[in-house]
């Protein structure tokens, strides 16, 4: 079987979200003997630009093969005018306006839209949703399309241009129970083959150092943030939370952003901000912590969880999240807040409060042993695959038409 990935970025370089669980997928799905699995995607790293910084052309990246194709344009300014437009109220959009924002929205790649339109694999796997790529690729497939849409509640689900996407999508593949919920809310599309799949996670990889020595905090304890610091993912509101925090209670404790910053650094005595580090000096802080925060709430499936649980350290949510609540409850790894209170409560409980920090630690540990590991979630992939592969293409029942993807190319799909 042959299996084609669409992302609008690919790589090591690229941190967290959808496009790293794409990559992770991709390169267990590769190791089983009849599999053969491609990435079709764009020469761009960043998502805010999508400037091309990786050269075009065809290599392999642990295993993969990977099909870069050239951006035809860095994102204009005319996106975040549209965009503000249209979130106020974006189930009054037009189909137009909707297809106008996908297309500003990005990355537009001719190239990589003729490769999906010429493709001879099996099945082709986009991922996420949201962006160009993914409408594009579904608009011109030609074999059976399977859909990873790391969905969650924001106003850009509501835009028409996604309803309409939909249509011609042959399986849909979720990181948990609650996006599937939220799908079938806002599409109705339970009578499709479906999953929920989530993602494995990998043993821990440190170098036995102390997580305090690393942060230059010696022997404080300190709470971890892991991820992209963001406005986006609440990273502003984590750093006031923990400012008033520690107006209210003095102390030893401290807090550690640890990732690349997108957004103006937050600064307090009490707050550390290392920047991307290695993957080892990843999992040596993480050990070391007392909490793991996770303040976004707009996650489909919050792989940092996991690796939290694995080291058994516990976590605090925002309540606001389906996903990283569904985790939560399910294993009794963790608390939430859902404001300044609730947070200053949690915190002032789990800091003072080894034991309950061990039993949250270990009861996510369980529960991230009984289903988030990788050859179970590669071998029910495999199989939810073959069975759409069997079902056949969506379009194969319907007469050729006329599909004009998002950037304007005109293609004909052929039943």
């Amino acid at each position: 079987m042959k299996l084609v990935f669409v992302t609008p970025r690919y790589g090591t370089e690229v941190i967290g979200g959808a496009e790293t669980a794409a990559r992770m997928v991709a390169e267990r799905l590769c190791l089983r003997p009849d599999w053969e699995v491609e990435v079709l995607t764009s020469c761009a790293l960043d998502h805010l630009t999508w400037e091309n910084t990786e050269p075009a052309g065809t290599s392999v990246l642990n295993g993969v093969t990977v099909h870069r194709f050239p951006t035809a344009s860095r994102r204009l300014l005319d996106y975040f005018e549209l965009d503000a437009k249209l979130r106020v109220a974006p189930t009054a959009a037009s189909l137009a306006e909707s297809r106008r924002w996908v297309a500003l929205n990005g990355p537009m790649c001719p190239g990589l839209v003729d490769a999906v339109a010429a493709t001879d694999a099996d099945a082709l796997a986009c991922y996420p949703y949201l962006f160009a790529t993914t409408v594009d690729s579904i608009a011109v497939s030609r074999v059976p399309t399977v859909l990873h849409p790391a969905a969650h509640d924001e106003p850009a689900i509501y835009l028409p241009a996604f309803r309409r996407s939909f249509r011609d999508v042959d399986g849909f593949v979720y990181h948990t129970q609650a996006e599937r919920d939220l799908m079938e809310h806002v599409f109705t599309i339970g009578a499709r083959p479906q999953i929920v799949l989530g993602l494995g996670v990998n043993d821990p990889a440190g170098a036995g150092r102390r997580g305090g020595d690393i942060l230059g905090l010696g022997e404080r304890p300190y709470l971890c943030y892991l991820g992209r610091v963001d406005e986006h993912k609440g990273c502003g509101m984590l750093a006031e939370y923990f400012e008033r925090y520690k107006e209210r209670h003095p102390g030893g404790l401290a807090l550690a952003f640890v990732g690349p910053v997108s957004d103006k650094a937050p600064r307090h005595p009490d707050i550390v901000v290392t920047g991307t580090v290695s993957e080892a000096d990843k999992w040596d802080i993480l050990a070391g912590a007392q909490v793991m925060v996770t303040p976004s709430a707009y996650e489909s499936f919050s792989l940092v969880l996991l690796e939290a649980w694995t080291l058994g350290v516990p976590v605090l949510v925002n309540a606001a999240c389906a996903a990283t609540m569904e985790h939560c409850r399910r294993s009794g790894g963790g608390v939430w807040f859902d404001s300044y209170r609730t947070f200053e409560v949690a915190v002032d409980r789990l800091a003072a409060d080894a034991g309950l920090r061990t039993v949250l630690g270990d009861a996510g540990n369980r529960y991230t042993s009984r289903y988030y590991r990788w050859p179970s979630i590669i071998g029910r992939y495999a199989d939810f695959l073959e069975g759409v592969i069997d079902r056949g293409h969506r379009s194969a029942i319907r007469s050729a038409r006329l599909e004009i993807p998002v950037g304007g190319t005109e293609y004909v799909r052929k039943g």
